[in-house]
């Protein structure tokens, strides 16, 4: 090792010199192969055009053992559309968060009023109305959570476009909310891993009430939205546990719910997700 004086007679290694100017060097190296490995998604194209018989929509389904990512229409996967009741999955997380209700089975008194659908027409609790999408009862429950809690709820989890400008109570359908495919599946990846900013415990009740199918190899947690002033768009939501992995979805098209569920099961069982 060659070897050199200082100024003030002490000796030093020229290693550590190089080693002084090399060390940043190889960490720039080392930060721009990491962004560059962040940037480069893992990004397959579904090719599913004809479970849509027709219908303009798309899917985006993510593995989050791998973070590999599906999509069908990319374009219309970044679409901000209104969320519909697939926003009572964040208003349950809000409501119990905020003690505007005290567990899943607090029950709402029904106020009477016959709507459009029989099993809206009884009293409900925060996991019955889930179950059957009761609007009343989160319509309810939205206007006591308030517009200071409930915008201040929608800033923190970064839902869409977080406008509840349309009404305290009615703001996610067909009004000022949207929220894309892409931020549905962003937003339910977090819930998954109980990262959102709420307490786990809520975050665990609300993935729990949102089960719909439980088989010995898997379980189906999901949440449907149909716009209902048209039956003009759809949405189905939600994630599936598996033996070996779990993957969060979202589908929305211009028909309904009920359309959007039954496309993500048939690619859940063309992809060999579930049987």
């Amino acid at each position: 090792m060659k070897m050199y004086k200082s100024k003030n007679g002490s000796t030093k290694k020229l290693f550590n010199v190089a080693a002084f100017f090399l060390i940043p060097i190889i960490l720039v190296f080392t930060c721009l192969s990491t962004v560059t490995k962040a940037e480069v998604q893992k990004t397959m194209k579904l090719e599913i055009e004809g479970l849509f018989n027709g219908k303009e929509g798309t899917m985006v389904l993510k593995n989050l053992k791998n973070d590999s990512l599906y999509v069908y229409n990319s374009e219309r996967s970044t679409k901000r559309l209104t969320p519909e009741s697939t926003f009572k999955v964040p208003n349950s997380l809000i409501g119990l968060e905020t003690s505007a209700l005290r567990d899943e089975y607090e029950v709402k008194r029904w106020d009477g009023v016959v709507r459009e659908f029989e099993s809206w027409n009884r009293d409900h609790s925060l996991a019955s109305a889930m179950r059957e999408s009761a609007i009343w009862f989160y319509q309810d429950m939205a206007r006591d959570i308030g517009e200071i809690k409930m915008l201040e709820y929608m800033n923190q989890i970064g839902y869409g476009n977080g406008d509840i400008s349309g009404g305290i109570d009615r703001f996610w359908l067909d009004s000022t909310l949207k929220i894309s495919a892409v931020e549905q599946v962003d937003f339910l990846e977090d819930l998954v891993e109980e990262d959102l900013p709420f307490k786990k415990e809520n975050q665990k009740v609300v993935k729990r009430m949102m089960i719909q199918n439980e088989q010995d190899n898997y379980t189906l947690h999901g949440k449907t939205g149909t716009r209902l002033s048209d039956m003009g768009l759809g949405w189905y939501i939600g994630f599936i546990e598996t033996d070996k992995e779990t993957w969060v979805f979202a589908v929305n098209l211009n028909g309904t719910g009920t359309q959007a569920k039954n496309i993500t099961i048939e690619v859940l069982k063309k992809m060999h997700i579930i049987n």
